[in-house]
This record gives structure tokens, C-alpha cells and sequence, in this order.
């Protein structure tokens, strides 16, 4: 089994200055050691019937389930959801596994 990922989309509320959340979701990352990377992005090609009103994706990806476990306990996690939680419209969620098929390039 390979690394755990924890993926998130959203819709943001109207109005909602996206890159101040996101530098608040930076600091969060950074001072954790368990998670293992964490990438950002936003929507900029599919069409709107397509990707049903969500903007934004969430990825991070930790080692095993302890390591999420750890995260999603962790008060300033805990702290910092209830912020998110605020501005968004509109989530949906994933967490698993992941079963590598073809490794990333080094």
C-alpha cells in the first residue's frame, strides 16, 4: 500500500479572499512534520457542467493512517477547520490509499 491522501474540493463563498485561507492552510502544513506534501490549485479549464460549481482542490498526502490521525486531531488543525469550514459554499471529500500504478518520475 502506498501513501494516504486527503483530497478536498471547494466551492468558496462569494467574496471569500481565497489567498488568505490559503496562507493560513501554508502555515498549518509547515509546522506539521507528518504531512508529507500538500498542493493547491484552482479550477482554470473545466467547463461549469462538468465540475458542478467547485473552484478549488485540496491535496495532502501523509505516510500512513497514524499520520492523518495526528493531523486531524492536532488543535491547530482542529482551529483552522472550523475557520475553512466558514467560507465554504459548497465540499466534497475523499480520503484513501493509494495503489501506485506508475511511480512519479525522479
Amino acid at each position: 500500500m502506498g501513501d494516504v491522501k486527503h483530497l478536498v474540493l471547494v466551492k468558496f463563498k462569494d467574496g471569500v479572499v481565497v489567498e488568505e485561507i490559503m496562507e493560513g492552510m501554508g502555515k498549518l502544513v509547515a509546522e506539521m512534520d507528518n504531512v508529507k506534501s500538500f498542493e493547491w490549485g484552482q479550477d482554470v479549464g473545466s467547463e461549469e457542467m462538468l465540475r458542478q460549481g467547485f473552484t478549488h482542490i485540496f491535496l495532502l498526502t501523509f505516510k500512513n493512517e497514524e499520520d492523518f490521525a495526528t493531523y486531524s486531531s492536532h488543535p491547530n488543525h482542529v482551529e483552522f477547520s472550523g475557520k475553512f469550514a466558514a467560507v465554504i459554499e459548497k465540499v466534497l471529500l475523499f480520503h484513501y490509499p493509494t495503489t501506485v500504478v506508475k511511480p512519479t518520475a525522479a
